[in-house]
Protein backbone atom coordinates (compact mmCIF):
# COMPACT_ATOMS: atom_id res chain seq x y z
CA UNK A 1 0.00 0.00 0.00
CA UNK A 2 2.09 3.21 -0.93
CA UNK A 3 1.80 5.98 0.93
CA UNK A 4 4.32 8.74 -0.70
CA UNK A 5 3.30 10.78 -3.80
CA UNK A 6 6.54 9.39 -5.62
CA UNK A 7 4.99 5.98 -5.25
CA UNK A 8 1.46 6.59 -5.23
CA UNK A 9 -0.57 5.23 -7.99
CA UNK A 10 -3.18 8.10 -8.07
CA UNK A 11 -0.26 11.14 -7.59
CA UNK A 12 3.14 9.59 -9.11
CA UNK A 13 2.56 11.12 -12.03
CA UNK A 14 2.49 14.50 -10.78
CA UNK A 15 5.52 14.41 -8.87
CA UNK A 16 8.08 12.38 -11.16
CA UNK A 17 8.00 9.99 -14.20
CA UNK A 18 7.99 6.15 -15.28
CA UNK A 19 11.29 6.51 -16.51
CA UNK A 20 12.81 8.06 -13.81
CA UNK A 21 11.37 6.05 -11.30
CA UNK A 22 12.77 2.58 -12.86
CA UNK A 23 16.13 3.97 -11.97
CA UNK A 24 15.26 4.13 -8.38
CA UNK A 25 13.73 1.35 -7.76
CA UNK A 26 14.12 -1.46 -5.35
CA UNK A 27 14.87 -3.52 -8.01
CA UNK A 28 17.57 -1.37 -9.81
CA UNK A 29 19.01 -0.43 -6.59
CA UNK A 30 19.85 -3.89 -5.36
CA UNK A 31 21.28 -5.18 -9.27
CA UNK A 32 23.08 -1.85 -8.62
CA UNK A 33 24.86 -3.69 -5.40
CA UNK A 34 24.95 -6.61 -7.37
CA UNK A 35 26.73 -5.30 -10.12
CA UNK A 36 29.43 -4.29 -7.81
CA UNK A 37 29.77 -7.28 -5.91
CA UNK A 38 29.92 -9.63 -9.19
CA UNK A 39 32.36 -6.95 -10.82
CA UNK A 40 34.62 -7.09 -7.71
CA UNK A 41 34.46 -11.04 -7.69
CA UNK A 42 34.90 -10.82 -11.35
CA UNK A 43 38.76 -9.07 -11.12
CA UNK A 44 39.82 -10.59 -7.46
CA UNK A 45 39.47 -13.64 -9.65
CA UNK A 46 41.55 -11.96 -11.55
CA UNK A 47 44.45 -11.00 -9.41
CA UNK A 48 44.10 -14.68 -8.11
CA UNK A 49 42.60 -13.46 -4.48
CA UNK A 50 39.44 -15.88 -5.04
CA UNK A 51 38.72 -18.88 -7.37
CA UNK A 52 37.89 -18.08 -10.89
CA UNK A 53 35.08 -20.71 -10.39
CA UNK A 54 33.59 -18.65 -7.29
CA UNK A 55 33.84 -15.63 -9.52
CA UNK A 56 31.66 -17.43 -12.13
CA UNK A 57 29.09 -18.43 -9.75
CA UNK A 58 28.94 -14.81 -7.83
CA UNK A 59 28.43 -13.47 -11.71
CA UNK A 60 25.71 -15.71 -12.90
CA UNK A 61 23.55 -15.35 -9.90
CA UNK A 62 24.30 -11.44 -9.31
CA UNK A 63 20.32 -10.98 -11.05
CA UNK A 64 17.85 -9.30 -8.80
CA UNK A 65 15.46 -11.63 -10.87
CA UNK A 66 16.64 -14.32 -8.66
CA UNK A 67 15.90 -13.20 -5.29
CA UNK A 68 12.88 -11.93 -3.70
CA UNK A 69 12.96 -8.15 -2.75
CA UNK A 70 9.89 -8.82 -0.40
CA UNK A 71 11.54 -11.72 1.90
CA UNK A 72 14.69 -9.18 1.63
CA UNK A 73 12.60 -6.53 3.25
CA UNK A 74 11.55 -8.60 6.13
CA UNK A 75 15.46 -9.57 6.75
CA UNK A 76 16.52 -6.08 6.58
CA UNK A 77 13.68 -5.02 9.52
CA UNK A 78 15.05 -8.11 11.59
CA UNK A 79 18.89 -7.37 11.14
CA UNK A 80 18.78 -3.73 10.78
CA UNK A 81 21.14 -3.73 8.08
CA UNK A 82 20.98 -2.44 4.36
CA UNK A 83 23.10 -4.59 2.59
CA UNK A 84 23.74 -7.73 4.76
CA UNK A 85 20.06 -9.37 3.98
CA UNK A 86 20.53 -8.80 0.15
CA UNK A 87 24.05 -10.57 0.41
CA UNK A 88 22.66 -13.33 1.83
CA UNK A 89 19.89 -14.22 -0.92
CA UNK A 90 22.71 -14.02 -3.42
CA UNK A 91 24.95 -16.51 -1.63
CA UNK A 92 22.12 -18.73 -1.27
CA UNK A 93 21.93 -19.24 -4.89
CA UNK A 94 25.49 -19.92 -5.11
CA UNK A 95 26.80 -22.93 -3.99
CA UNK A 96 28.08 -23.42 -0.73
CA UNK A 97 31.67 -23.05 -1.24
CA UNK A 98 31.19 -20.77 -3.63
CA UNK A 99 29.68 -18.31 -1.86
CA UNK A 100 31.86 -17.47 0.79
CA UNK A 101 33.63 -15.23 -1.27
CA UNK A 102 30.74 -13.37 -2.13
CA UNK A 103 31.54 -9.54 -0.48
CA UNK A 104 35.42 -10.33 -0.29
CA UNK A 105 37.06 -7.05 1.42
CA UNK A 106 34.59 -4.22 0.79
CA UNK A 107 32.11 -2.62 3.44
CA UNK A 108 28.37 -2.07 3.15
CA UNK A 109 28.87 1.84 2.25
CA UNK A 110 31.58 1.04 -0.49
CA UNK A 111 28.72 -1.39 -2.38
CA UNK A 112 25.98 1.01 -1.68
CA UNK A 113 27.84 4.66 -2.46
CA UNK A 114 29.07 2.87 -5.78
CA UNK A 115 25.47 1.11 -6.48
CA UNK A 116 23.83 4.91 -5.83
CA UNK A 117 26.58 6.49 -8.33
CA UNK A 118 25.44 3.87 -10.85
CA UNK A 119 21.67 4.79 -10.63
CA UNK A 120 22.85 8.56 -10.52
CA UNK A 121 24.75 8.67 -13.97
CA UNK A 122 21.27 6.65 -15.25
CA UNK A 123 19.40 9.58 -13.84
CA UNK A 124 21.78 12.20 -15.23
CA UNK A 125 21.98 10.76 -18.85
CA UNK A 126 17.78 11.14 -18.63
CA UNK A 127 18.55 14.60 -17.29
CA UNK A 128 20.58 15.51 -19.76
CA UNK A 129 18.42 14.09 -22.64
CA UNK A 130 15.33 15.75 -21.21
CA UNK A 131 17.24 19.12 -20.96
CA UNK A 132 17.75 18.84 -24.19
CA UNK A 133 14.83 19.24 -24.97
CA UNK A 134 13.69 22.29 -23.23
CA UNK A 135 16.84 23.85 -24.80
CA UNK A 136 15.33 23.11 -28.45
CA UNK A 137 11.89 24.28 -27.35
CA UNK A 138 13.32 27.40 -25.58
CA UNK A 139 15.67 27.75 -28.28
CA UNK A 140 12.24 27.95 -30.82
CA UNK A 141 10.19 30.10 -29.26
CA UNK A 142 13.23 32.34 -29.08
CA UNK A 143 13.54 32.53 -32.83
CA UNK A 144 9.88 32.87 -33.97
CA UNK A 145 9.88 35.69 -31.59
CA UNK A 146 12.48 37.62 -31.23
CA UNK A 147 10.80 40.70 -32.42
CA UNK A 148 7.48 40.09 -30.92
CA UNK A 149 6.89 43.32 -28.95
CA UNK A 150 5.24 42.71 -25.64
CA UNK A 151 5.55 44.94 -21.77
CA UNK A 152 8.27 44.14 -19.99
CA UNK A 153 7.42 44.11 -15.91
CA UNK A 154 9.61 44.63 -12.95
CA UNK A 155 8.64 44.57 -9.57
CA UNK A 156 5.27 43.15 -11.20
CA UNK A 157 4.46 45.95 -13.17
CA UNK A 158 5.00 47.13 -16.30
CA UNK A 159 8.35 48.79 -17.06
CA UNK A 160 9.18 49.24 -20.90
CA UNK A 161 8.81 47.19 -23.89
CA UNK A 162 11.10 43.65 -24.59
CA UNK A 163 10.18 41.30 -27.25
CA UNK A 164 8.99 37.45 -25.80
CA UNK A 165 12.12 35.99 -28.03
CA UNK A 166 13.98 38.12 -25.93
CA UNK A 167 12.77 36.93 -22.25
CA UNK A 168 13.04 33.28 -23.93
CA UNK A 169 16.43 33.58 -24.73
CA UNK A 170 17.41 34.44 -21.07
CA UNK A 171 16.19 31.42 -20.09
CA UNK A 172 17.64 29.33 -22.81
CA UNK A 173 21.08 30.71 -22.07
CA UNK A 174 20.24 29.91 -18.00
CA UNK A 175 19.17 26.28 -19.63
CA UNK A 176 22.75 26.33 -21.59
CA UNK A 177 25.00 27.10 -18.18
CA UNK A 178 22.94 24.56 -15.88
CA UNK A 179 24.13 22.03 -19.41
CA UNK A 180 27.67 23.26 -19.04
CA UNK A 181 27.85 23.14 -15.08
CA UNK A 182 26.52 19.02 -15.82
CA UNK A 183 29.08 18.28 -17.57
CA UNK A 184 31.88 19.78 -15.72
CA UNK A 185 30.50 17.92 -13.00
CA UNK A 186 30.16 14.35 -14.60
CA UNK A 187 34.39 13.83 -13.75
CA UNK A 188 33.87 14.94 -9.87
CA UNK A 189 31.05 13.20 -9.32
CA UNK A 190 30.64 9.84 -10.86
CA UNK A 191 33.58 7.75 -8.83
CA UNK A 192 32.86 4.92 -7.38
CA UNK A 193 34.72 3.54 -4.11
CA UNK A 194 36.30 0.18 -2.81
CA UNK A 195 38.31 1.18 0.32
CA UNK A 196 36.91 -1.02 3.12
CA UNK A 197 35.74 -0.25 6.32
CA UNK A 198 37.49 2.97 7.58
CA UNK A 199 38.93 3.78 4.30
CA UNK A 200 42.57 2.75 4.33
CA UNK A 201 41.89 0.11 2.06
CA UNK A 202 43.37 -3.03 4.01
CA UNK A 203 40.91 -5.51 3.33
CA UNK A 204 41.86 -5.67 -0.46
CA UNK A 205 45.65 -6.32 0.08
CA UNK A 206 48.71 -4.52 -2.04
CA UNK A 207 46.99 -4.20 -5.28
CA UNK A 208 44.33 -2.42 -3.72
CA UNK A 209 44.37 0.84 -5.96
CA UNK A 210 44.49 -1.15 -9.19
CA UNK A 211 41.91 -3.84 -8.28
CA UNK A 212 39.72 -0.50 -7.43
CA UNK A 213 40.62 0.67 -10.65
CA UNK A 214 39.78 -1.94 -12.98
CA UNK A 215 36.57 -2.45 -11.11
CA UNK A 216 35.53 1.19 -11.61
CA UNK A 217 35.97 1.12 -14.70
CA UNK A 218 34.41 -1.95 -15.61
CA UNK A 219 31.17 -0.32 -14.23
CA UNK A 220 31.99 2.64 -15.86
CA UNK A 221 32.72 5.00 -13.22
CA UNK A 222 35.94 7.41 -12.05
CA UNK A 223 39.08 6.16 -9.41
CA UNK A 224 38.99 8.66 -6.29
CA UNK A 225 42.39 10.14 -5.17
CA UNK A 226 41.65 8.66 -1.54
CA UNK A 227 38.41 7.88 0.30
CA UNK A 228 35.29 9.54 0.44
CA UNK A 229 33.17 7.85 2.56
CA UNK A 230 33.49 10.72 4.95
CA UNK A 231 33.15 13.07 2.77
CA UNK A 232 29.84 13.72 0.75
CA UNK A 233 30.53 16.66 -1.57
CA UNK A 234 30.05 14.70 -4.56
CA UNK A 235 26.47 14.14 -3.86
CA UNK A 236 25.69 17.62 -2.55
CA UNK A 237 27.41 19.13 -5.49
CA UNK A 238 25.60 17.49 -8.24
CA UNK A 239 21.87 18.14 -5.82
CA UNK A 240 23.03 21.05 -5.85
CA UNK A 241 23.30 21.57 -9.57
CA UNK A 242 19.90 19.64 -10.19
CA UNK A 243 18.34 21.91 -7.70
CA UNK A 244 19.63 24.70 -10.10
CA UNK A 245 17.95 23.44 -12.98
CA UNK A 246 14.45 23.15 -11.45
CA UNK A 247 14.94 26.47 -10.26
CA UNK A 248 15.37 27.93 -13.56
CA UNK A 249 12.32 25.41 -14.61
CA UNK A 250 9.97 26.37 -11.78
CA UNK A 251 10.74 30.08 -12.71
CA UNK A 252 9.35 29.49 -16.34
CA UNK A 253 6.20 27.59 -14.73
CA UNK A 254 6.04 30.55 -12.62
CA UNK A 255 5.69 33.26 -15.44
CA UNK A 256 3.90 30.64 -17.49
CA UNK A 257 1.22 30.99 -14.66
CA UNK A 258 1.60 34.95 -14.21
CA UNK A 259 1.12 35.26 -18.27
CA UNK A 260 -1.49 33.66 -18.10
CA UNK A 261 -4.13 35.10 -15.73
CA UNK A 262 -7.03 36.74 -17.50
CA UNK A 263 -6.32 40.13 -16.93
CA UNK A 264 -2.65 39.24 -18.96
CA UNK A 265 -3.78 36.32 -21.29
CA UNK A 266 -0.47 36.59 -23.36
CA UNK A 267 0.60 33.31 -22.94
CA UNK A 268 -1.26 29.85 -22.09
CA UNK A 269 -0.27 26.71 -21.31
CA UNK A 270 -1.25 23.47 -23.53
CA UNK A 271 -5.23 23.05 -23.41
CA UNK A 272 -6.60 18.82 -24.46
CA UNK A 273 -9.41 17.87 -24.79
CA UNK A 274 -11.30 16.75 -21.34
CA UNK A 275 -8.57 18.94 -19.57
CA UNK A 276 -11.17 20.28 -16.20
CA UNK A 277 -10.20 23.77 -14.19
CA UNK A 278 -12.90 23.19 -11.70
CA UNK A 279 -15.68 20.45 -10.27
CA UNK A 280 -17.96 23.87 -10.21
CA UNK A 281 -16.98 25.86 -12.61
CA UNK A 282 -17.05 24.89 -16.03
CA UNK A 283 -15.31 27.67 -17.57
CA UNK A 284 -12.01 27.57 -15.58
CA UNK A 285 -8.60 26.69 -18.39
CA UNK A 286 -6.60 26.58 -14.99
CA UNK A 287 -2.20 26.45 -15.64
CA UNK A 288 -2.16 23.27 -14.01
CA UNK A 289 0.62 21.92 -15.46
CA UNK A 290 2.51 25.27 -14.17
CA UNK A 291 1.08 24.85 -10.71
CA UNK A 292 2.25 21.70 -10.65
CA UNK A 293 5.74 22.12 -12.07
CA UNK A 294 5.52 25.41 -8.80
CA UNK A 295 4.71 22.58 -6.31
CA UNK A 296 7.05 19.82 -7.10
CA UNK A 297 10.45 22.47 -8.01
CA UNK A 298 9.52 23.95 -4.48
CA UNK A 299 9.57 20.88 -2.40
CA UNK A 300 12.85 19.83 -4.45
CA UNK A 301 14.56 22.52 -3.14
CA UNK A 302 14.23 21.48 0.20
CA UNK A 303 15.51 18.13 -0.55
CA UNK A 304 18.84 20.32 -2.07
CA UNK A 305 19.24 21.45 1.56
CA UNK A 306 18.63 17.97 3.16
CA UNK A 307 22.03 17.40 0.93
CA UNK A 308 24.22 20.23 2.62
CA UNK A 309 23.60 18.61 5.96
CA UNK A 310 25.28 15.13 4.81
CA UNK A 311 28.64 17.36 4.67
CA UNK A 312 28.93 17.45 7.92
CA UNK A 313 30.06 13.74 9.12
CA UNK A 314 32.17 12.65 12.60
CA UNK A 315 35.05 10.28 12.23
CA UNK A 316 35.67 8.42 9.57
CA UNK A 317 32.11 7.02 8.85
CA UNK A 318 28.60 8.20 10.31
CA UNK A 319 25.71 6.21 8.89
CA UNK A 320 22.77 8.95 10.78
CA UNK A 321 23.99 11.18 8.07
CA UNK A 322 24.61 9.43 5.36
CA UNK A 323 21.18 7.31 5.52
CA UNK A 324 19.67 11.15 4.85
CA UNK A 325 20.78 10.86 1.01
CA UNK A 326 18.56 7.57 0.13
CA UNK A 327 15.46 10.19 1.11
CA UNK A 328 17.00 13.17 -0.91
CA UNK A 329 19.21 12.35 -3.69
CA UNK A 330 15.94 9.59 -5.21
CA UNK A 331 13.31 12.22 -4.64
CA UNK A 332 15.35 15.30 -6.28
CA UNK A 333 15.99 13.51 -9.43
CA UNK A 334 12.22 12.29 -9.70
CA UNK A 335 11.05 15.56 -9.01
CA UNK A 336 13.35 16.60 -11.84
CA UNK A 337 12.08 14.44 -14.26
CA UNK A 338 8.76 15.98 -13.74
CA UNK A 339 9.74 18.94 -14.15
CA UNK A 340 11.97 18.43 -17.63
CA UNK A 341 9.24 16.67 -19.17
CA UNK A 342 6.65 18.69 -18.05
CA UNK A 343 8.40 21.87 -18.88
CA UNK A 344 9.20 20.47 -22.48
CA UNK A 345 5.90 20.04 -23.01
CA UNK A 346 4.65 23.17 -22.09
CA UNK A 347 7.26 25.24 -24.04
CA UNK A 348 6.79 23.22 -26.89
CA UNK A 349 3.18 23.95 -27.22
CA UNK A 350 3.24 26.99 -25.70
CA UNK A 351 -0.03 29.36 -26.90
CA UNK A 352 1.45 32.96 -27.66
CA UNK A 353 -0.32 35.38 -27.95
CA UNK A 354 0.91 38.20 -29.73
CA UNK A 355 -2.29 40.66 -30.21
CA UNK A 356 -2.92 40.45 -26.48
CA UNK A 357 0.92 41.40 -25.93
CA UNK A 358 0.51 44.14 -28.14
CA UNK A 359 -2.86 45.40 -26.51
CA UNK A 360 -1.36 44.92 -23.16
CA UNK A 361 1.63 47.49 -24.66
CA UNK A 362 -1.00 50.17 -24.78
CA UNK A 363 -2.74 49.88 -21.38
CA UNK A 364 -1.44 52.64 -19.90
CA UNK A 365 -1.58 55.05 -22.44
CA UNK A 366 1.51 55.89 -23.21
CA UNK A 367 3.59 55.65 -19.91
CA UNK A 368 5.38 52.50 -20.81
CA UNK A 369 7.46 54.92 -22.65
CA UNK A 370 8.15 57.45 -19.96
CA UNK A 371 11.88 56.47 -20.75
CA UNK A 372 12.18 57.24 -23.88
CA UNK A 373 10.20 60.20 -23.70
CA UNK A 374 12.74 61.28 -20.87
CA UNK A 375 15.94 61.37 -23.12
CA UNK A 376 14.03 62.82 -26.20
CA UNK A 377 13.09 65.63 -23.72
CA UNK A 378 16.49 65.94 -22.46
CA UNK A 379 18.18 67.25 -25.48
CA UNK A 380 16.33 70.22 -24.47
CA UNK A 381 15.63 70.76 -21.31
CA UNK A 382 18.53 68.80 -19.69
CA UNK A 383 18.36 64.61 -18.23
CA UNK A 384 17.06 65.96 -14.37
CA UNK A 385 14.58 68.75 -15.62
CA UNK A 386 12.98 65.68 -17.89
CA UNK A 387 12.68 63.34 -15.49
CA UNK A 388 10.97 66.23 -13.60
CA UNK A 389 8.80 67.11 -16.47
CA UNK A 390 7.74 63.54 -17.28
CA UNK A 391 7.45 62.74 -13.31
CA UNK A 392 4.86 65.42 -12.77
CA UNK A 393 2.92 64.82 -16.00
CA UNK A 394 2.95 60.32 -15.48
CA UNK A 395 1.85 61.32 -12.23
CA UNK A 396 -0.84 63.63 -13.11
CA UNK A 397 -2.17 60.97 -16.15
CA UNK A 398 -2.27 58.19 -12.97
CA UNK A 399 -4.47 59.87 -10.52
CA UNK A 400 -6.44 62.06 -12.67
CA UNK A 401 -6.79 59.40 -16.06
CA UNK A 402 -5.73 62.33 -18.37
CA UNK A 403 -3.98 61.26 -21.75
CA UNK A 404 0.02 61.03 -21.06
CA UNK A 405 0.29 62.94 -24.53
CA UNK A 406 -1.99 65.47 -24.36
CA UNK A 407 -0.68 66.28 -20.52
CA UNK A 408 2.64 66.86 -21.77
CA UNK A 409 1.59 69.16 -24.86
CA UNK A 410 0.30 71.68 -22.29
CA UNK A 411 3.85 72.27 -20.73
CA UNK A 412 4.92 75.30 -23.29
CA UNK A 413 8.20 73.91 -23.66
CA UNK A 414 7.05 71.20 -25.25
CA UNK A 415 4.03 72.54 -27.49
CA UNK A 416 6.40 72.45 -30.64
CA UNK A 417 7.27 68.52 -30.15
CA UNK A 418 5.51 65.84 -31.78
CA UNK A 419 5.61 62.96 -29.52
CA UNK A 420 3.29 60.56 -31.31
CA UNK A 421 6.26 58.95 -32.82
CA UNK A 422 8.03 58.67 -29.42
CA UNK A 423 4.95 57.02 -27.68
CA UNK A 424 4.77 53.58 -30.28
CA UNK A 425 6.06 51.31 -27.99
CA UNK A 426 6.82 48.36 -30.90
CA UNK A 427 9.49 50.63 -31.81
CA UNK A 428 11.68 50.93 -28.29
CA UNK A 429 12.78 47.24 -27.40
CA UNK A 430 16.07 48.50 -27.78
CA UNK A 431 18.75 45.69 -29.21
CA UNK A 432 15.97 43.04 -28.06
CA UNK A 433 16.01 41.15 -31.65
CA UNK A 434 19.67 41.31 -31.88
CA UNK A 435 20.94 40.03 -28.24
CA UNK A 436 17.65 37.20 -29.43
CA UNK A 437 20.17 36.10 -32.43
CA UNK A 438 23.29 36.87 -30.61
CA UNK A 439 22.03 33.89 -27.80
CA UNK A 440 21.07 32.06 -30.53
CA UNK A 441 24.13 31.39 -32.26
CA UNK A 442 26.18 31.14 -29.29
CA UNK A 443 23.53 28.15 -28.38
CA UNK A 444 24.07 26.64 -31.86
CA UNK A 445 27.82 26.74 -31.52
CA UNK A 446 27.91 25.00 -28.53
CA UNK A 447 26.43 22.38 -29.84
CA UNK A 448 24.13 20.74 -27.43
CA UNK A 449 21.12 21.17 -28.89
CA UNK A 450 22.15 18.70 -32.03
Amino acid sequence: MPSSVFDSILFRDSWSTEEMRRVFSDENRVQKWYDVEATLASEQAAFGILPREAAGEIMRNAKVEKVDLAAIAVAMREAKHPLVPALRALQKLCKPELGEFLHYGPTTQDVLDTGTMLQLKEAHAVVLRDLRGVGRALYGLAERHRATPMPGRTHGVQALPITFGHKCAIWLREVSRHRERLAEAEKRVFVGSLVGAVGTMASFGPDALELERRVLQRLGLGQADISWQPARDRFAEYANVLGLVAGTLTKIASEVFALQRTEIGEIEEPFNPGKVGSSTMPHKRNPSISEAMITVGRTLRYNVAILQETLVQVHERESAIWKMEWKALPEICLGLSFLLAQGSHVLEHLVVKPERMRANLDLLGGLLLSERVMFFLAERLGKQTAHEVVYEAAMQVQEHGEGFESVLGRDPRLADLDLKPILDPTTYVGLAPELVDRALARTKAEGWLD
